[in-house]
């Protein structure tokens, strides 16, 4: 199994922008699906977005279409998630996680995933 380890996150503005990243270690990435959740305060975690290691593609919650990029950098073993216009809505606990069984398909139930990362905090404030 993958570990997953976080950066980025953080306190910002309304409008603002924040950068969160996930290395794997352990073993490079291949065919996971690397998936970024989020958990609002007595919430359960959502899928915001995506990605298959393998080819790239990506999914996007509706509510981030447009704001947020998931990319990643083969070198670098590591998956990010760009943030742009944040909003006070965005505010949560995000946590990267890996679908290790990823043949495709995006799952948004997070038991589908094996290996998670910290978490790390995001506020906006307005």
């Amino acid at each position: 199994q993958v570990q997953l380890e976080q950066s980025g996150g953080g306190s910002v503005e309304t409008g603002d922008s924040l950068r969160l990243s996930c290395a794997g270690s352990g073993r490079t990435f291949s065919n996971e699906a690397i998936g970024w959740f989020r958990q609002r305060p007595g919430q359960g975690r959502a899928l915001v977005s995506a990605l298959s290691w393998m080819d790239g593609k990506t999914y996007y919650q509706s509510d981030v279409t447009g704001r947020f990029t998931i990319s990643r950098d083969t070198a670098k073993n590591t998956v990010y998630l760009q943030m742009n216009s944040l909003k006070t809505e965005d505010t949560a606990l995000y946590y990267c996680a890996a679908d290790s069984r990823f043949e495709g398909r995006f799952y948004r139930a997070p038991d589908q995933y094996d290996s998670w990362g910290q978490g790390t905090q995001v506020t906006v404030s307005s």
